[in-house]
C-alpha cells in the first residue's frame, strides 16, 4: 500500500517528473492523484506545460480536471488544444459545465462549436444560454434521473443500471407525468430496499422542494442550507421538470456570493477574479470610486467643524475628545450593519422586521453607550484631568452616538434591501462616515446644553 502523501509533497513530486521529462511516471502518478490536486497543479503551469500534464490524464480525470478550472486556466487549455479535442472534451463534461464553459466563450466560436452538435444538445444549450444571469436555470444540469409513477422497482433499477452512468447523481430520482410535470420523488435506499414489483407511486415523497429556472441563485443557496440537500430540481413556469442543481455547484456559489459580500463590506466593487490573479491595476480600480466616494461625504464633517468653530475655540479640550468619540460611533455602527447583514443573508431575520431589529439594536446600544460612557468619564476627569463639566459632555455624548450608530447600522442594510440594493453597500466604511458627521452634531450640541457660556 502506497505511504499517505499530504498534496504540496505530491505537487512537489509531479514537478520534479515533469521538469525531468519522466512521462511514464508523471502520467502513473497523475491516475494516483485527486483531480482537484490536479488542478492546483497545474494552475500555475505555463500553457505548453499544462498541456502536457492535461494529455496525459486518463479521459474521466481530464474532463472533471477541465470543469474544475477557473475560466482563465479553461482558456489557456482551450487555446493549446485543437478544434477536435476541445469539441470532444464538450461533449463529455457534464452538460451544466459545458453550459459554464460556453457562457464565457466568444459567441462566433460559441456558434461554430453548435454547428457540429445534434440538433438535441444545440436546441438546449441555447435555452439555456437565454436564462438570466445568476438565476437557477444558469447552474442546473440535465443529466438527472426521470421515472414513472407506475414504474416498478424492478424497472426502475433495471433503467439505473442503463442509464445512471451518464447521470449527475443517481440518489435521488425524480417522478414527473407524461408532460414531465414534477409530482415527487424518491430514494435511491427506498428503492434498492423495497420488493420488485412494488410501485414507485407507492415510494414517492409528493411534498417536493424546488426552484423555478428565473429564480435567483443567493435565493437557491439558501433553500440548500435550510434543507440540507444534495440535489434540488428546478421546473419552469408550467411546473415542467427541466433540470437539478447539485451541491457542489451551489457551494461554489455560497463562496462567491460571501466574497462579494466581504468586498462590499470592505468598501470595494465586487470583482470574480481570484486576488492572486488580480493585478495592481484592477484592485485599484475597483476601489477607487468608493474611497473616492467616501472622501467627498468625509468632507462633511469639515464642514461641522468649521460650523461650530466658535465653540471648540471657547472650549478648547473638547477637541482632544473628537478622534475617540467618533471611532467609538463608527465601530458601533459595524458591529450592527455587520451582524444584520449576515441575519439578512441567512434569513434569520426579512426587512419586515425593520423595527424589532431596530428597537433591539437600540436597547443594545444604551447598554453599550452606558458602560463605556462611564469609563470615558473616570478617563476624562482622573487621567485627563479636565473639568467635571466637560467629562460628562464626553460621557453623554459616548451614550448619544453609541445609540445612535447602533440604530443607523441596523436600519441602512434594510433600507437598501427594500430598496432593491445589495444590504451589503451599507458596511463599514459607509456607517462610519455617517455616524462621524452625525456624531460631532450630537457632541457640540451636548457641549453647548451643559458648559455655560458656548454659543454657536
Amino acid at each position: 500500500m502506497e505511504k499517505y502523501k499530504s498534496n504540496e509533497e505530491r505537487i512537489v513530486e509531479l514537478t520534479y517528473l515533469l521538469e525531468n521529462k519522466n512521462l511514464t511516471e508523471l502520467s502513473d502518478l497523475l491516475n494516483r492523484t485527486n483531480p482537484v490536486d490536479i488542478v492546483e497543479f497545474i494552475e500555475d503551469l505555463p500553457a505548453e506545460e499544462a498541456l502536457i500534464i492535461f494529455r496525459l490524464l486518463s479521459k474521466e480525470d481530464a474532463v472533471e480536471v477541465f470543469a474544475e478550472l477557473d475560466q482563465e486556466d479553461k482558456e489557456k487549455l482551450q487555446a493549446s488544444l485543437n478544434d477536435d479535442e476541445f469539441k470532444e472534451l464538450l461533449e463529455e463534461l457534464n452538460f451544466d459545465d459545458m453550459i459554464d464553459t460556453l457562457e464565457e466563450m466568444p459567441a462566433t466560436m460559441v456558434q461554430e462549436i453548435l454547428k457540429s452538435s445534434d440538433n438535441e444538445t444545440r436546441d438546449l444549450v441555447n435555452e439555456y444560454l437565454q436564462f438570466p444571469e445568476y438565476s437557477a436555470g444558469t447552474l442546473m444540469t440535465t443529466e438527472f434521473v426521470e421515472v414513472k409513477a407506475d414504474m416498478t422497482v424492478e424497472e426502475t433499477l433495471a433503467m439505473l443500471e442503463e442509464v445512471g452512468k451518464d447521470k449527475v447523481t443517481v440518489y435521488t430520482c425524480y417522478v414527473t407525468d407524461d408532460t414531465h410535470k414534477l409530482l415527487g420523488y424518491v430514494s435511491l435506499r427506498m428503492i434498492v430496499t423495497r420488493e420488485p414489483d412494488t410501485k414507485i407511486s407507492q415510494l414517492m415523497f409528493e411534498d417536493v422542494i424546488y426552484v423555478h429556472t428565473t429564480d435567483d441563485q443567493e435565493d437557491v443557496a439558501h433553500t440548500f442550507q435550510k434543507y440540507g440537500f444534495t440535489a434540488l430540481p428546478v421546473v419552469d413556469n408550467t411546473n415542467r421538470l427541466v433540470g437539478i442543481i447539485t451541491v457542489d455547484d451551489i457551494m461554489w456559489i455560497i463562496e462567491q456570493e460571501d466574497t462579494e459580500d466581504f468586498q462590499r463590506i470592505a468598501g470595494t466593487t465586487p470583482d470574480e477574479a481570484d486576488y492572486s490573479k488580480t493585478s495592481a491595476w484592477a484592485l485599484a480600480k475597483n476601489r477607487i470610486p468608493w474611497l473616492m466616494f467616501l472622501m467627498i461625504s468625509g468632507a462633511f464633517t469639515s464642514t461641522i467643524l468649521k460650523r461650530y468653530e466658535d465653540v471648540i475655540q471657547t472650549v478648547i479640550a473638547l477637541n482632544m475628545f473628537i478622534p475617540m468619540l467618533t471611532g467609538s460611533g463608527g465601530n458601533a455602527g459595524s458591529q450592527a450593519s455587520t451582524l444584520v447583514i449576515r441575519a439578512m443573508a441567512t434569513h434569520d431575520i426579512e426587512p419586515s422586521d425593520w423595527a424589532k431589529v431596530v428597537l433591539k439594536e437600540i436597547t443594545v446600544g444604551l447598554i453599550c453607550g452606558l458602560a463605556l460612557g462611564a469609563v470615558a468619564f473616570l478617563k476624562c476627569f482622573f487621567l485627563d484631568k479636565v473639568a467635571m463639566n466637560v467629562a460628562l459632555v464626553v460621557a453623554f455624548t459616548i451614550l448619544a452616538i453609541v445609540v445612535l450608530a447602533k440604530a443607523i447600522g441596523s436600519l441602512l442594510p434594510i433600507v437598501a434591501q427594500k430598496l432593491g440594493a445589495d444590504p451589503a453597500i451599507m458596511a463599514s466604511p459607509l456607517i462610519t462616515t455617517i455616524v462621524d458627521s452625525l456624531g460631532l452634531i450630537v457632541y457640540f450640541n451636548i457641549a453647548q446644553a451643559i458648559l455655560p457660556g458656548l454659543n454657536i
